[in-house]
């Protein structure tokens, strides 16, 4: 099933806001309901593909037949752009500029490296495709010439599993609920469960340094990688032989959250663990974001850590985003302070044994048990906060979101300024916004900061945003954050991560994309500023 075109997921799960929360928006952020009919797919119009015969041939002699290349308006537009609200908003306008000529389905390594191999001499940029779920612009590339998605859903497969070194080798077009349930057939799984795991894919993951809600306990994405197989315009670049090497600089990180500009991930190989047999998942409420942000600090410094552990502020608290699917329920919780969800997974001794500890920190840093409720709410719709999202812009208001991470000391600065920004830029241009945070990921040295945006849209909602993300991205920089802690840089960040990365950063950086892709045909313009024919 391929996810909405105008929206997220899955079509049956879409449901309007209720009554009473579009009556809030209106009186709180002088949300206006859209006055006009929405676009139905049939309703836009796209021009026939620009590919002559040649470099449509030749794209279908790399991928075993013209039956795996699609040029009809239907799968062009659901391979334009990604996820993000400004993707939406323009594709619900019926801004198309950005489609593909073509979708080309390979199956194999092989074929990848054919495909690159007939763009490369046919002129054709090409735009690795997994789940389509960017948000930050990474399906949007420079359009210096025609580009062609490479669709990876046909490369599914569990190609190897190692149980005595708890390994397993996926390919990249699997998604997170596929490999799980493969993995699931021998008592293994990844354990690496984003807001985007319905319709994210292995690929994307890898190429993104995804980041999972239950870091705490099985780690990052990037954490996870042993090994990477990666076709590129140059050949085939295999990294990775061991756990952990001594061998010079380790070149999967080159690979990891390059976002397909050095290459097309063909295969990864990752660490995996047993089933747990238990799971459990519990609610804190702790006075203020400061508290509450001590309390994780001291478990993530000093243990116990928990599988899933994050923190919502008094915002988003209040008006109950940690538990998205329960907004303008009865069941929502309402309470003041702060909600923090703990979770826990493994055996039931270890489990248990770590929830006495945990809990004993928790209550000593001020926090107060709310039961397995909250916990198991969050658990339930912890993948539902993208249909809020698309309910919310069908009512009329604008909803977005942005990450960053710093070192502890400099967390609260940072949520500060990145708050005012927000606050500040759209309360000038006469839409006061609703600005909400959540400590999402906690590592011994720091954390992440995720905010959430609800406004009224303005005249132009793409134009209104757009000063605001500026100064946010402004602000992360200047109080010391990284510009993504796990969206990643796409086109959206990609300025800002030039800053991050600093001069010499960034030239070593195109020195490998000219290695890597002499033309520049992978994903121009993404990560990197195009700058020629490597750029």
């Amino acid at each position: 099933m391929d996810m909405l075109w105008n929206g997220w997921g899955d079509p049956a799960k879409a449901a309007p806001l209720p009554d009473a929360v579009t009556g809030l928006l209106g009186q709180l952020l002088g949300v206006v309901p859209r006055g006009t009919r929405a676009l139905a797919l049939d309703d836009i119009r796209v021009p026939g593909s620009p590919l002559d015969a040649a470099a449509s041939g030749a794209l279908a002699d790399a991928v075993g037949g013209a039956a795996h290349v699609r040029t009809d308006a239907d799968s062009r537009i659901r391979h334009t752009r990604g996820k993000s609200t400004p993707d939406l908003l323009r594709m619900r306008a019926g801004d198309v500029a950005d489609v593909p000529a073509a979708v080309v389905l390979p199956a194999s390594h092989d074929e990848v490296l054919a495909v690159l191999r007939a763009c490369a001499r046919h002129g054709l940029a090409a735009v690795p495709f997994g789940g389509g779920t960017s948000v930050v612009g990474g399906l949007a590339p420079a359009r210096h010439c025609e580009v062609v998605a490479v669709d990876l859903r046909r490369m599914k497969g569990l190609l190897d599993l190692d149980p005595v070194s708890r390994t397993a080798t996926l390919q990249p077009g699997l998604r997170a609920p596929q490999a799980e349930a493969l993995l699931a057939e021998h008592g293994f799984t990844l354990g690496h469960f984003p807001q985007s795991y319905e319709w994210a894919t292995i690929g994307g993951f890898a190429a993104a340094r995804s980041s999972g809600q239950s870091s705490a306990g099985y780690g990052r994405f990037d954490d996870m990688v042993l090994g990477l197989t990666v076709a590129t315009p140059e050949g085939t670049l295999d990294v990775g032989r061991a756990p952990r090497s001594a061998a010079g600089p380790d070149l999967r990180q080159l690979i990891l959250g390059s976002e397909g500009a050095f290459g097309v991930i063909t295969a990864v190989t990752v660490r995996v663990r047993p089933v747990p047999v238990a799971r459990h998942y519990e609610g804190w409420r702790f006075a203020s974001f400061e508290e509450g942000a001590t309390a994780l600090r001291r478990l993530a410094q000093d243990g116990p850590l928990p599988t899933v552990l994050r923190l919502s502020d008094e915002t988003e608290t209040l008006i109950g985003l940690a538990e998205p699917a329960a907004i303008g329920s009865a069941g929502a919780e309402r309470n003041t302070g702060c909600l923090a969800v703990a979770g826990y997974e493994g055996t039931e001794e270890e489990t248990a044994h770590r929830r006495e500890r945990a809990a004993a920190v928790l209550s000593a840093c001020g926090g107060t048990h709310l039961g397995a409720g909250p916990g198991e709410r969050w658990a339930h719709g912890r993948y539902a906060a993208p249909y809020l999202r698309d309910a919310l812009l069908d009512a009329g208001a604008f909803a977005e979101t942005l990450e960053t991470a710093a070192f502890w000391s400099r967390v609260p600065g940072l949520y500060t300024a990145v708050r005012e920004a927000l606050t500040g830029t759209l309360t000038e241009a006469g839409t006061p916004p609703l600005v909400m945070c959540h400590i999402s990921h906690v590592y011994e040295n720091g954390a992440s900061l995720y905010f959430t945006v609800v406004s009224a849209q303005g005249e132009d909602p793409v134009a209104h945003w757009a000063p605001a993300k500026r100064a946010a991205n402004e602000a992360v920089l200047a109080a010391g954050g990284t510009i993504s802690h796990h969206h990643g840089v796409g086109t959206d960040h990609r300025d800002w991560y030039a800053r991050e990365a600093g001069p010499l950063g960034v030239a070593a950086l195109r020195a490998v994309k000219r290695r890597l892709d002499p033309e520049g045909l992978l994903n121009p313009g993404i990560l990197l500023p195009v700058d020629g024919p490597a750029g």
